[in-house]
């Protein structure tokens, strides 16, 4: 019986390890696939069997990429609209989710639900109405108006993040300060924030990663190819250039990719700690 019960746990364990490794080759091979591209010479490119490992491998191709493209500017593009959206961003969503997490006011859990609605809400949907409201207010081709749209697409994530992270801390702490004299912005400011300086990291570093890989809006709303942020103008490179190939088209995504994948990396103990923290008590 116990011998049978032993057999039955390693096969669920070997299944789950089957199942673990399956799902992470899914994800990672066509990360893998794209950065042997980018290392291959044309005649590579187009081999029968393909070539797994180039070699040698093509360095020059992000030497070309790097000197003779316009990436330098889209990715510092990028850099500005995530850096801008990551802050208003935070502004919002803390303040927001302080009030949802320590004040009891009619409707909120509607308003809750709110927020959480808008979050399922794909940029996809909406692009054309974005489109042509901000066309008939003259707003496109606006650094203003992409990060205003990024920031109402990245808002409700944080926003709920944030509440969840704030639902951990015990209301004591707030009993005790205001009882010492504290105001409730003192309290926010000065005890609340500190402690929950971890969780809104995370939410920084989870609102860039969301809002470096945004596609559709920088797509239609901007029109100069000197505001295109890297998401775009990777197609920029794609559809202009005779001199861009696929090998180069490769290196571009994978230098595009390349600071996300490092954020994670560096900090994904931390992320995970803080989603773990704020979905036990949120």
């Amino acid at each position: 019986m116990l011998g049978s019960k032993a057999r039955a746990e390693r096969l669920t364990r070997a299944g789950l390890y089957a199942a673990y490794a399956v799902i992470t080759a899914f994800f990672l091979f066509p990360i893998f696939w794209v950065v042997s591209m980018s290392l291959k010479t044309v005649p590579q490119l187009f081999a029968t069997p393909p070539v797994w490992f180039p070699w040698p491998p093509q360095f020059g191709n992000y030497a070309y990429v790097l000197t003779s493209t316009s990436i330098g500017r889209y990715l510092l593009n990028s850099a500005f609209i995530v850096l801008m959206t990551v802050i208003l961003t935070l502004i919002i969503a803390t303040l927001a989710a302080y009030g949802f997490s320590r004040f009891s006011f009619r409707y909120k859990r509607p308003s809750l639900l709110a927020v959480l609605v808008f979050q399922m809400v794909s940029p996809v949907v909406i692009a054309i109405p974005l489109y042509r409201f901000f066309a008939a207010l003259g707003l496109l081709n606006s650094y203003a108006t992409v990060i205003l749209v990024y920031v109402a697409i990245v808002l409700p994530f944080t926003t709920w993040f944030l509440k969840g992270y704030f639902d951990t801390i015990p209301h004591e702490m707030d009993e005790a300060a205001i009882v010492d004299g504290a105001s409730r912005w003192q309290v926010l400011t000065r005890i609340l924030l500190p402690v929950c300086a971890p969780g809104i990291a995370t939410a920084a570093i989870l609102a860039a990663v969301l809002s470096w890989s945004q596609f559709v809006v920088p797509f239609i709303l901007l029109d100069s190819r000197e505001l295109y942020p890297i998401s775009v103008g990777l197609v920029d490179l794609k559809n202009t250039s005779d001199a861009i190939t696929l090998h180069y088209l490769s290196a571009a995504s994978v230098i595009a990719i390349a600071p996300v994948i490092a954020v994670f990396v560096l900090l994904q103990r931390y992320i995970v700690n803080a989603l773990t923290a704020g979905a036990i008590k949120g």
